[in-house]
Formats: structure tokens, C-alpha cells, sequence
């Protein structure tokens, strides 16, 4: 009889820590409310999330490339002979 106890006091334990990592995991503290605050959710929409960050850092990264490209093409020649060769481009004719 000891052991049908046991065994349910066991599954009971089991019951309620997998209730309550689910709980955890949808964004519920201990006591029912959510983490963060008033009813807030686990990520704040007015902040950027760790993709969109990821993104930000890729643009600025492409920037400074291009800049440095930009800078490549035109040092040492003459402003007019650049202005007649992007026309040239301009105009594939």
C-alpha cells in the first residue's frame, strides 16, 4: 500500500512541474501573471528584436562597403572625367 502512494505522490510532483514549465515558457510567472510586468509580453514591440538588430548592424556594414568602393572609384581622377564617364554609363547608346 506504501508504494501506491508513493507512486502517487510522484506522478503529482511530475504533474506539476511540467504545468508549470509550460507555464514558464508561455511567458507566465509563478503566480499567474505575466513576467514583466502588467500583462506586458516577453518581448517589447518598441524594441528592436535580435533579428531586426542583426539587420541593422548587416545595413551599416553594407554602408561603410559602399562607401569604401564609392571612395575607390573616384581618388586620383579628375572630377570632370568622372562626370563624363558616369554619363557614358548613363547612356549605353
Amino acid at each position: 500500500m506504501s508504494g501506491g502512494v508513493v507512486a502517487i505522490v510522484i506522478v503529482a510532483i511530475v504533474t506539476s512541474m511540467i504545468v508549470r514549465l509550460a507555464r514558464i515558457r508561455a511567458g507566465f510567472n509563478d503566480h499567474g501573471g505575466r513576467r514583466h510586468g502588467r500583462g506586458q509580453p516577453l518581448l517589447d514591440p518598441a524594441r528592436p528584436s535580435p533579428r531586426e538588430l542583426e539587420l541593422q548592424r548587416e545595413v551599416e556594414d553594407l554602408r561603410e562597403r559602399i562607401h569604401v568602393l564609392e571612395r575607390i572609384a573616384t581618388d586620383g581622377r579628375r572630377p570632370q572625367a568622372l562626370a563624363d564617364e558616369i554619363e557614358r554609363l548613363r547612356d549605353p547608346q
